[in-house]
């Protein structure tokens, strides 16, 4: 720690004024007064709601910048940027727009009427539905109220919404429709701090006690004065919690990631500002769930920081109405996860396998010059090959536009491993994608890439006014990535041992991931300690490499998992990709690319079963040829892929493998199928 925490044993609340550092690049946000309130604190973390935590102040740098509130941020944007537009949805085919003092004065509604429906500080206010206004007014009310804001996924079943609601004592829960609502009464009866449930799409199917529409809980607070919101306001402390993410909770139960103001509002501005964000310039597609930390900080916190529009995408986007809505907002950034821009190259692949001759061979003569464009730029050369204009003009202008991104700036990728191929078939565009690295324990970002500085398979460098440190280094350098900075979390509700378990002595995070810097400080993701695979010769083997190898070689591959943890040797599932159903269900029938891939080996096939059932031998003999190259490179006899098998369907959110940023759940898969991996080694 070595002086740089701040701290104040001295008094209950500590105020200080100072005008705020800022560098003459940097957009300057002041505080609304100046004032910074910290409560009294003797600890780096905290399990309980109501104990507040010792900030990591930094001596000088953007470490060191002053606290501030989540009303206060909300409030410096207002003030400057009150009639800027903040939120955009569609109402009946037509975008609707809040400005940011609409959206400041809805949410001051909301907190006043979750404080007369019963909202008692630092008590969780759980919001169950799909990315809308409604969403981040209830939210943010939430926070402005003293409560604990808690986002829970949509696709929970009643008994995980449960475990969430009653971890964080939710007094209210805020759903987007019957389908939710059906949810949480189903298990109403075991929430004994429950206090009432708010619908914010459509009218109630049916009239209960304590249930409320939108309309009526938006009215529901108006008898409770602005001075008494103000007071509860004014009491609320940069270094107390006022959010819970809770994790996936593939290895148990959920854990309640509490996330202070000054954990928000730091990590918003330090990550706007690395990536030369400017005030009022940016918009963007919220479409990605809001209860995982990646779409919360980039759609509402960094929005809010730097007066940006956040446009709601329709709740069916991630089963193809994304590619219109981006289309129609034209965002200036981007977010996917890994598998979004999967299947945005698959369906640019499709289209592409029908073009005409004349047209693929221009296609590959701009991709070359592309690709080797977006290699020169990321290392730092300005020039660009001969032929750069006319590609430019021909190809990627209109692949820019096509895909709704001719107005984006950065395109990023993050929550989950993404491969070299997909990185390269967009640079072939000349368009980059840049990688994220974090936690929810990190309040999102740890290490960003942008424009001016990105690596292909880095996930960038450490967030200005943080550090990174390799516990444990072998003898190539590669060791667990520990986090330090304003953005750690403070602590898991209720969960002291789990607490410890991510919070060493000193304060430092362990992510449980392995890592290694190259000389110019990019950081590189190796594998994960939890999923290292140990032989039963003893050989530490990190999957993700050898399955994202694999996918490139043999294309019809969707999902592949290495297997063999104890065993004498490695084996693999393998899944095909297919279409997915309205329901988000992997379907029998192959993508086109997939149907294209068969009949390339001179397969005439449309389903999954109809490989499988055929053992198809063109189709299960490429695949071994891939593996095969796969294991060629290998580095030693314990790395190679001896067995595998393909699986009757695709992995999903729905169906239980993948998480909600489509991140494979290894434990859950493993568990599934059991039977298919027991085959392997003859149990």
């Amino acid at each position: 720690m070595n002086g740089l925490i701040f701290s104040c044993l001295a008094c209950r609340s500590f105020i200080y004024k100072f005008a705020i550092p800022f560098r003459s690049d940097e957009p300057a946000i002041p505080l609304t007064n100046g004032d910074v309130h910290l409560a009294q604190a003797q600890e780096l973390w905290s399990t309980a709601r109501d104990k507040p935590v010792k900030l990591r102040m930094e001596a000088s740098g953007l470490g060191s910048e002053p606290p501030m509130t989540i009303h206060q941020m909300f409030m410096s944007t207002v003030q400057k940027y009150g009639d800027y537009p903040a939120l955009r949805a569609k109402k009946d085919g037509i975008w609707v727009t809040l400005t940011y003092k609409e959206y400041y004065q809805h949410a001051r509604a909301a907190a006043k009427s979750f404080l007369k429906l019963g909202l008692e500080r630092f008590h969780g206010v759980g919001i169950l539905g799909f990315n809308s206004p409604e969403w981040f007014i209830a939210d943010v009310g939430c926070i402005l109220a003293g409560g604990l804001a808690t986002g829970i996924y949509t696709t929970n079943s009643p008994e995980a919404c449960h475990y969430v609601a009653h971890n964080c004592e939710a007094n209210v829960l805020v759903v987007e429709n019957n389908k939710q609502l059906i949810k949480i009464l189903q298990v109403r009866d075991q929430l004994p701090h429950l206090k009432a449930i708010v619908q914010y799409k459509g009218e109630l199917e049916q009239k209960l006690p304590n249930v409320y529409t939108w309309a009526e809980f938006m009215k529901f607070g108006a008898s409770v004065a602005d001075s008494e919101l103000d007071v509860l306001i004014d009491s609320q402390k940069a270094n107390e919690c006022c959010t819970l993410i809770y994790t996936s909770g593939t290895t148990g139960n959920p854990k309640g990631v509490m996330l202070s103001h000054d954990n928000i509002t730091w990590t918003a501005s330090a990550a706007g500002r690395m990536i030369n964000l400017k005030m009022a310039e940016e918009e963007l597609v919220s479409y990605l769930p809001l209860s995982h930390v990646a779409a919360q900080v980039q759609d509402m916190w960094i929005c809010m920081r730097f007066a940006g529009i956040t446009s709601f995408a329709e709740p069916d986007a991630l089963k193809g109405s994304l590619a219109n809505t981006l289309r129609d907002v034209r965002p200036t950034s981007f977010l996917g996860v890994p598998r979004v821009w999967e299947k945005m190259q698959e369906a640019m692949k499709a289209v592409g396998a029908k073009s005409s001759v004349t047209k693929k061979k221009i296609s590959d003569w701009a991709k070359g010059i592309g690709l080797q464009a977006s290699y020169n730029a990321m290392n730092g050369d300005s020039s660009v090959p001969w032929g750069f204009t006319l590609a430019n003009a021909l190809v990627y202008k209109n692949v820019r536009k096509a895909l709704g991104l001719d107005r984006c700036r950065s395109c990023f990728t993050g929550a989950a491993p993404i491969t070299k191929d997909t990185l390269e078939y967009f640079m072939s565009l000349y368009i980059p994608i840049f990688e994220l690295y974090g936690m929810s324990e990190s309040t999102g970002p740890h290490t960003v890439s942008w424009a001016e500085g990105y690596r292909i398979m880095s996930c960038g460098k450490v967030l200005t006014g943080c550090k990174t440190k390799l516990d444990k280094p072998d003898n190539d350098g590669i060791g667990e990535i520990c986090f330090w900075g304003r953005h750690v979390f403070m602590g898991y509700l209720n969960m002291p041992e789990k607490t410890e378990e991510a919070l060493d002595t000193d304060g430092w995070l362990h992510s449980g991931d392995l890592g290694k810097h190259d000389e110019d400080d990019f950081l590189f993701i190796t594998g994960r300690i939890k999923e290292l695979i140990i032989t039963a010769g003893g050989e530490n083997v990190p999957p993700v490499p050898i399955e994202d190898a694999l996918k490139e070689e043999v294309s019809i591959i969707s999902n592949a998992m290495l297997v063999g943890d104890k065993k004498k040797f490695l084996s693999m599932l393998l899944t095909l990709k297919c279409n997915i159903d309205d329901n988000g269900d992997a379907t029998d029938e192959l993508t086109p690319l997939a149907v294209d891939y068969c009949q390339q080996h001179g397969v005439i096939a449309s389903k999954v079963s109809e490989i499988i059932n055929k053992k198809e031998p063109a189709i299960y003999k490429a695949i071994q040829e891939g593996i095969d190259r796969v294991n060629a490179k290998a580095t030693s006899n314990a790395q190679r892929v001896q067995k595998w098998t393909i699986l009757q369907r695709d992995f999903s959110i729905s169906s239980g493998e993948l998480g909600p940023t489509m991140k494979l759940k290894r434990p859950v898969v493993s568990k599934m199928y059991e039977e298919d991996i027991n085959k392997f080694y003859g149990e």
